[in-house]
Protein backbone atom coordinates (compact mmCIF):
# COMPACT_ATOMS: atom_id res chain seq x y z
CA UNK A 1 0.00 0.00 0.00
CA UNK A 2 2.94 2.17 -0.20
CA UNK A 3 1.76 3.16 -3.98
CA UNK A 4 -1.18 4.11 -5.26
CA UNK A 5 -3.31 1.15 -5.24
CA UNK A 6 -5.96 0.30 -8.69
CA UNK A 7 -9.60 0.29 -7.66
CA UNK A 8 -9.60 -1.90 -11.03
CA UNK A 9 -8.12 -4.56 -9.00
CA UNK A 10 -10.34 -4.54 -6.69
CA UNK A 11 -13.65 -6.26 -8.66
CA UNK A 12 -14.06 -9.25 -10.75
CA UNK A 13 -13.15 -9.10 -14.34
CA UNK A 14 -16.74 -9.78 -15.21
CA UNK A 15 -18.28 -7.48 -13.15
CA UNK A 16 -21.29 -5.73 -13.89
CA UNK A 17 -20.01 -1.72 -13.52
CA UNK A 18 -17.43 -2.77 -16.60
CA UNK A 19 -19.94 -4.08 -18.71
CA UNK A 20 -22.08 -0.38 -18.11
CA UNK A 21 -18.37 1.24 -18.42
CA UNK A 22 -17.99 -0.39 -22.10
CA UNK A 23 -21.21 0.56 -23.24
CA UNK A 24 -21.07 4.03 -21.79
CA UNK A 25 -18.10 4.18 -23.74
CA UNK A 26 -19.69 3.61 -26.99
CA UNK A 27 -22.75 5.56 -25.97
CA UNK A 28 -23.12 9.58 -28.27
CA UNK A 29 -23.02 12.06 -25.74
CA UNK A 30 -22.22 14.97 -27.85
CA UNK A 31 -25.72 16.75 -26.42
CA UNK A 32 -24.53 16.58 -23.08
CA UNK A 33 -20.93 18.00 -24.06
CA UNK A 34 -22.50 20.75 -25.79
CA UNK A 35 -24.15 21.99 -22.99
CA UNK A 36 -21.11 22.91 -21.19
CA UNK A 37 -19.54 24.52 -24.34
CA UNK A 38 -15.99 26.33 -23.57
CA UNK A 39 -17.62 27.47 -20.02
CA UNK A 40 -14.82 29.53 -18.32
CA UNK A 41 -16.79 30.09 -15.12
CA UNK A 42 -15.71 28.66 -11.83
CA UNK A 43 -14.71 25.22 -11.48
CA UNK A 44 -14.72 22.96 -14.46
CA UNK A 45 -17.55 20.43 -14.41
CA UNK A 46 -17.33 16.76 -13.72
CA UNK A 47 -16.90 14.70 -17.08
CA UNK A 48 -20.10 13.90 -18.25
CA UNK A 49 -19.22 10.48 -19.38
CA UNK A 50 -17.97 9.87 -15.76
CA UNK A 51 -21.30 11.11 -14.28
CA UNK A 52 -23.74 9.03 -16.73
CA UNK A 53 -21.67 6.00 -16.29
CA UNK A 54 -22.32 6.42 -12.22
CA UNK A 55 -26.17 7.15 -13.11
CA UNK A 56 -26.57 4.22 -15.49
CA UNK A 57 -25.04 1.84 -13.01
CA UNK A 58 -27.30 3.10 -9.82
CA UNK A 59 -30.13 2.49 -12.06
CA UNK A 60 -28.86 -0.86 -13.00
CA UNK A 61 -28.40 -2.37 -9.16
CA UNK A 62 -31.49 -0.31 -7.92
CA UNK A 63 -29.62 3.18 -6.35
CA UNK A 64 -32.57 6.01 -7.70
CA UNK A 65 -32.13 8.13 -4.93
CA UNK A 66 -29.00 11.37 -5.62
CA UNK A 67 -28.31 11.08 -1.50
CA UNK A 68 -27.85 7.44 -1.72
CA UNK A 69 -25.95 7.65 -5.00
CA UNK A 70 -23.75 10.21 -3.15
CA UNK A 71 -23.00 7.30 -0.19
CA UNK A 72 -22.50 4.94 -2.87
CA UNK A 73 -19.33 6.78 -3.89
CA UNK A 74 -17.79 6.92 -0.87
CA UNK A 75 -18.66 3.63 0.40
CA UNK A 76 -18.74 1.06 -2.22
CA UNK A 77 -15.71 0.00 -5.10
CA UNK A 78 -17.85 -0.37 -7.65
CA UNK A 79 -18.93 3.04 -7.64
CA UNK A 80 -15.87 4.71 -6.66
CA UNK A 81 -14.51 2.55 -9.93
CA UNK A 82 -16.84 3.79 -12.34
CA UNK A 83 -16.35 7.76 -10.88
CA UNK A 84 -12.41 7.46 -10.37
CA UNK A 85 -12.50 8.50 -6.96
CA UNK A 86 -14.89 11.32 -7.91
CA UNK A 87 -17.17 12.29 -5.17
CA UNK A 88 -19.71 14.40 -6.46
CA UNK A 89 -22.38 15.77 -3.98
CA UNK A 90 -26.18 14.93 -3.79
CA UNK A 91 -27.07 18.20 -5.57
CA UNK A 92 -24.97 18.02 -7.98
CA UNK A 93 -25.57 14.34 -8.94
CA UNK A 94 -29.56 15.45 -9.13
CA UNK A 95 -28.89 19.01 -11.07
CA UNK A 96 -27.02 16.72 -14.04
CA UNK A 97 -29.86 14.31 -14.49
CA UNK A 98 -32.63 17.25 -14.63
CA UNK A 99 -30.19 18.85 -16.99
CA UNK A 100 -29.59 16.00 -19.09
CA UNK A 101 -32.76 14.49 -19.16
CA UNK A 102 -33.84 14.25 -22.60
CA UNK A 103 -30.50 13.05 -23.57
CA UNK A 104 -29.96 10.25 -20.59
CA UNK A 105 -34.24 9.31 -22.06
CA UNK A 106 -32.66 8.30 -25.59
CA UNK A 107 -29.68 6.13 -24.08
CA UNK A 108 -32.14 3.19 -23.91
CA UNK A 109 -32.69 2.56 -27.43
CA UNK A 110 -28.48 2.96 -27.56
CA UNK A 111 -27.79 0.70 -24.91
CA UNK A 112 -29.93 -1.91 -26.94
CA UNK A 113 -28.51 -1.12 -30.18
CA UNK A 114 -25.15 -1.87 -28.64
CA UNK A 115 -26.02 -5.13 -26.83
CA UNK A 116 -27.76 -6.30 -30.46
CA UNK A 117 -24.59 -5.17 -32.59
CA UNK A 118 -22.15 -6.75 -30.24
CA UNK A 119 -24.06 -10.05 -30.40
CA UNK A 120 -24.54 -10.33 -26.49
CA UNK A 121 -28.39 -9.99 -26.67
CA UNK A 122 -31.10 -12.24 -27.93
CA UNK A 123 -34.22 -11.73 -27.69
CA UNK A 124 -35.83 -15.45 -26.97
CA UNK A 125 -38.18 -15.68 -24.26
CA UNK A 126 -38.67 -12.40 -22.65
CA UNK A 127 -41.20 -11.64 -19.77
CA UNK A 128 -43.86 -8.72 -20.00
CA UNK A 129 -45.40 -6.99 -17.22
CA UNK A 130 -47.36 -3.53 -16.86
CA UNK A 131 -47.44 -1.32 -13.74
CA UNK A 132 -49.77 1.97 -12.91
CA UNK A 133 -47.43 5.30 -12.50
CA UNK A 134 -49.29 7.91 -10.53
CA UNK A 135 -49.57 10.76 -12.81
CA UNK A 136 -48.67 14.76 -11.55
CA UNK A 137 -52.68 14.89 -11.06
CA UNK A 138 -55.69 14.17 -8.19
CA UNK A 139 -58.09 11.83 -9.39
CA UNK A 140 -60.16 14.51 -7.09
CA UNK A 141 -59.95 16.81 -10.28
CA UNK A 142 -60.99 14.29 -12.52
CA UNK A 143 -65.49 14.85 -13.62
CA UNK A 144 -67.71 11.95 -14.66
CA UNK A 145 -69.14 12.92 -18.13
CA UNK A 146 -72.87 12.38 -16.25
CA UNK A 147 -71.50 15.16 -13.54
CA UNK A 148 -70.03 17.76 -16.24
CA UNK A 149 -74.26 17.92 -17.43
CA UNK A 150 -75.32 18.35 -14.44
CA UNK A 151 -72.69 21.01 -13.19
CA UNK A 152 -73.25 22.34 -16.81
CA UNK A 153 -76.48 23.16 -15.80
CA UNK A 154 -75.80 25.02 -12.43
CA UNK A 155 -73.37 26.99 -14.08
CA UNK A 156 -75.25 28.41 -17.02
CA UNK A 157 -78.36 29.13 -13.86
CA UNK A 158 -75.44 30.94 -12.01
CA UNK A 159 -74.20 32.99 -14.46
CA UNK A 160 -77.49 34.27 -16.38
CA UNK A 161 -78.13 35.22 -12.38
CA UNK A 162 -75.20 37.25 -12.61
CA UNK A 163 -75.66 38.64 -15.55
CA UNK A 164 -79.09 39.98 -14.80
CA UNK A 165 -77.55 41.46 -11.55
CA UNK A 166 -74.65 43.04 -13.67
CA UNK A 167 -77.60 44.47 -15.47
CA UNK A 168 -79.52 45.73 -12.83
CA UNK A 169 -76.04 47.37 -11.52
CA UNK A 170 -75.49 49.00 -14.54
CA UNK A 171 -78.81 50.54 -14.60
CA UNK A 172 -78.81 52.09 -11.15
CA UNK A 173 -75.51 53.55 -11.59
CA UNK A 174 -76.31 54.76 -14.53
CA UNK A 175 -74.13 58.38 -15.68
CA UNK A 176 -71.80 57.58 -12.79
CA UNK A 177 -67.94 57.57 -13.25
CA UNK A 178 -67.95 54.34 -14.51
CA UNK A 179 -67.44 52.18 -17.95
CA UNK A 180 -70.14 50.38 -17.47
CA UNK A 181 -69.20 47.41 -18.86
CA UNK A 182 -67.03 45.87 -16.29
CA UNK A 183 -67.65 42.38 -15.45
CA UNK A 184 -68.03 40.67 -11.63
CA UNK A 185 -65.37 39.02 -10.46
CA UNK A 186 -67.73 35.83 -10.01
CA UNK A 187 -69.15 35.93 -13.24
CA UNK A 188 -65.87 35.99 -15.27
CA UNK A 189 -65.00 32.40 -12.68
CA UNK A 190 -68.03 30.81 -13.91
CA UNK A 191 -67.78 31.22 -17.62
CA UNK A 192 -64.30 30.16 -16.76
CA UNK A 193 -65.59 26.68 -15.39
CA UNK A 194 -68.00 26.61 -17.87
CA UNK A 195 -65.76 26.66 -21.11
CA UNK A 196 -63.92 24.39 -18.92
CA UNK A 197 -66.64 21.67 -18.63
CA UNK A 198 -67.98 22.26 -22.45
CA UNK A 199 -64.10 21.55 -23.19
CA UNK A 200 -63.96 18.70 -20.94
CA UNK A 201 -67.25 17.07 -22.70
CA UNK A 202 -66.34 17.65 -26.21
CA UNK A 203 -63.24 15.59 -25.41
CA UNK A 204 -64.89 13.07 -23.63
CA UNK A 205 -67.10 12.53 -26.52
CA UNK A 206 -64.45 12.49 -29.28
CA UNK A 207 -62.89 9.55 -26.91
CA UNK A 208 -66.07 7.81 -27.59
CA UNK A 209 -65.92 8.29 -31.43
CA UNK A 210 -62.57 7.33 -31.60
CA UNK A 211 -63.12 3.99 -29.29
CA UNK A 212 -66.20 3.09 -32.06
CA UNK A 213 -64.28 3.62 -35.00
CA UNK A 214 -61.51 1.47 -33.75
CA UNK A 215 -64.03 -1.45 -32.54
CA UNK A 216 -65.66 -0.78 -35.98
CA UNK A 217 -69.52 0.45 -34.56
CA UNK A 218 -70.17 4.00 -36.01
CA UNK A 219 -68.25 6.77 -34.27
CA UNK A 220 -71.90 9.14 -35.15
CA UNK A 221 -73.93 7.28 -32.45
CA UNK A 222 -71.03 6.49 -30.08
CA UNK A 223 -71.66 8.31 -26.56
CA UNK A 224 -69.37 8.56 -23.35
CA UNK A 225 -70.75 6.32 -20.66
CA UNK A 226 -72.02 8.10 -17.55
CA UNK A 227 -69.16 6.97 -15.28
CA UNK A 228 -66.09 8.57 -18.06
CA UNK A 229 -63.94 10.52 -16.08
CA UNK A 230 -61.55 13.83 -17.54
CA UNK A 231 -59.29 15.23 -15.67
CA UNK A 232 -58.96 19.04 -15.59
CA UNK A 233 -55.11 19.11 -14.35
CA UNK A 234 -54.10 15.86 -16.46
CA UNK A 235 -56.78 15.49 -19.27
CA UNK A 236 -54.52 12.54 -20.92
CA UNK A 237 -54.05 10.42 -17.62
CA UNK A 238 -56.83 7.97 -16.75
CA UNK A 239 -58.51 6.54 -12.73
CA UNK A 240 -57.11 3.56 -12.45
CA UNK A 241 -56.78 0.54 -10.16
CA UNK A 242 -53.11 0.22 -8.42
CA UNK A 243 -51.74 -0.91 -5.39
CA UNK A 244 -52.47 1.79 -3.46
CA UNK A 245 -56.21 1.62 -4.73
CA UNK A 246 -58.01 3.80 -7.42
CA UNK A 247 -55.24 6.17 -8.54
CA UNK A 248 -54.87 8.68 -11.94
CA UNK A 249 -52.22 7.14 -14.11
CA UNK A 250 -51.06 5.66 -16.60
CA UNK A 251 -50.03 1.93 -17.56
CA UNK A 252 -46.42 1.70 -17.81
CA UNK A 253 -45.41 -1.50 -19.99
CA UNK A 254 -41.83 -2.95 -20.23
CA UNK A 255 -40.45 -6.44 -21.73
CA UNK A 256 -37.70 -7.64 -20.27
CA UNK A 257 -35.00 -10.66 -21.66
CA UNK A 258 -33.71 -13.16 -19.04
CA UNK A 259 -29.82 -13.03 -19.78
CA UNK A 260 -28.77 -9.38 -19.14
CA UNK A 261 -31.98 -8.18 -17.88
CA UNK A 262 -32.41 -5.37 -20.46
CA UNK A 263 -35.88 -3.75 -20.77
CA UNK A 264 -36.07 -4.89 -24.98
CA UNK A 265 -39.46 -3.05 -25.59
CA UNK A 266 -41.62 -0.26 -23.15
CA UNK A 267 -44.87 1.74 -23.68
CA UNK A 268 -47.08 3.81 -22.12
CA UNK A 269 -50.87 3.56 -22.45
CA UNK A 270 -53.58 5.39 -20.99
CA UNK A 271 -55.53 1.93 -21.08
CA UNK A 272 -56.12 0.40 -17.68
CA UNK A 273 -56.54 -3.47 -18.66
CA UNK A 274 -53.36 -5.29 -19.51
CA UNK A 275 -55.54 -7.59 -21.79
CA UNK A 276 -55.51 -4.85 -24.63
CA UNK A 277 -51.60 -4.62 -24.27
CA UNK A 278 -50.36 -7.95 -25.28
CA UNK A 279 -50.03 -7.43 -28.88
CA UNK A 280 -48.68 -3.52 -29.09
CA UNK A 281 -46.16 -4.82 -26.80
CA UNK A 282 -45.04 -7.84 -29.60
CA UNK A 283 -45.03 -4.78 -32.07
CA UNK A 284 -42.84 -2.55 -29.56
CA UNK A 285 -40.62 -5.11 -28.68
CA UNK A 286 -39.98 -5.72 -32.86
CA UNK A 287 -39.26 -1.54 -33.49
CA UNK A 288 -37.29 -1.12 -30.21
CA UNK A 289 -34.93 -4.22 -29.98
CA UNK A 290 -35.19 -4.82 -34.18
CA UNK A 291 -36.22 -8.74 -32.93
CA UNK A 292 -39.55 -10.81 -32.66
CA UNK A 293 -39.85 -12.47 -29.32
CA UNK A 294 -40.08 -16.46 -29.53
CA UNK A 295 -41.56 -17.01 -26.02
CA UNK A 296 -43.42 -14.43 -24.02
CA UNK A 297 -44.00 -15.09 -20.27
CA UNK A 298 -47.02 -13.02 -18.77
CA UNK A 299 -49.54 -12.82 -16.03
CA UNK A 300 -52.99 -13.47 -15.55
CA UNK A 301 -53.85 -9.71 -16.63
CA UNK A 302 -52.76 -10.25 -20.28
CA UNK A 303 -54.92 -14.06 -20.31
CA UNK A 304 -58.03 -13.77 -23.21
CA UNK A 305 -58.41 -16.22 -26.53
CA UNK A 306 -57.77 -13.43 -28.89
CA UNK A 307 -54.35 -13.13 -27.28
CA UNK A 308 -53.66 -16.45 -27.49
CA UNK A 309 -55.38 -16.94 -30.58
CA UNK A 310 -53.12 -14.03 -32.43
CA UNK A 311 -50.21 -15.61 -31.09
CA UNK A 312 -50.36 -18.72 -32.46
CA UNK A 313 -51.45 -17.62 -35.62
CA UNK A 314 -49.29 -14.88 -35.98
CA UNK A 315 -47.76 -15.56 -40.05
CA UNK A 316 -45.53 -18.06 -40.67
CA UNK A 317 -44.61 -20.91 -38.84
CA UNK A 318 -41.18 -19.53 -37.59
CA UNK A 319 -42.91 -15.80 -36.69
CA UNK A 320 -45.50 -17.26 -34.32
CA UNK A 321 -44.88 -16.61 -30.64
CA UNK A 322 -45.06 -18.96 -27.44
CA UNK A 323 -46.87 -17.62 -24.52
CA UNK A 324 -46.97 -19.10 -21.47
CA UNK A 325 -49.76 -16.92 -19.76
CA UNK A 326 -51.42 -18.09 -16.64
CA UNK A 327 -55.06 -18.10 -16.64
CA UNK A 328 -56.07 -16.98 -13.46
CA UNK A 329 -54.42 -15.26 -10.41
CA UNK A 330 -53.41 -17.06 -7.19
CA UNK A 331 -54.26 -16.42 -4.29
CA UNK A 332 -51.04 -15.77 -1.80
CA UNK A 333 -52.08 -18.53 0.68
CA UNK A 334 -53.47 -21.09 -1.98
CA UNK A 335 -52.22 -24.35 -2.02
CA UNK A 336 -51.69 -26.02 -5.02
CA UNK A 337 -50.89 -29.49 -6.46
CA UNK A 338 -48.00 -29.73 -8.51
CA UNK A 339 -48.27 -29.60 -12.62
CA UNK A 340 -47.94 -33.35 -13.21
CA UNK A 341 -45.52 -34.21 -15.52
CA UNK A 342 -45.99 -34.44 -19.64
CA UNK A 343 -45.63 -31.83 -22.20
CA UNK A 344 -46.68 -28.29 -21.41
CA UNK A 345 -49.85 -26.92 -22.50
CA UNK A 346 -48.54 -25.00 -26.67
CA UNK A 347 -50.13 -21.36 -25.20
CA UNK A 348 -50.79 -21.18 -21.71
CA UNK A 349 -49.64 -22.06 -18.55
CA UNK A 350 -51.29 -21.94 -15.38
CA UNK A 351 -49.40 -21.00 -12.08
Amino acid sequence: MLLPPSLHNWLPEKHLSYFVSDVVDNLDLSAMEAVYGNEKRGQPPYDPLMMTKVLVYAYCVGVFSSRRIERRLVEDIAFRVLAADNQPNFRTISDFRKIHLKTLEGLFEQVLQIALEAGAMKVGRVALDGTKIKANASKHKAMSYDRMGEKQKQLKAEVKQLLEQAEAADAAEDGRDRAGDELPAELERRETRLKKIREAKRALEERARQKAEAEGGDPKQAKPKEKDQYNFTDPESRIMKGADGFVQAYNAQAAVEPDLQLIVGQTVTQAANDKEQLLPMVEAIQRQSGQRPEEILADSGYCSEKNLEALESAGQPEQRIKGYIATERQKHDEYREACPKGPLPMLSLSF
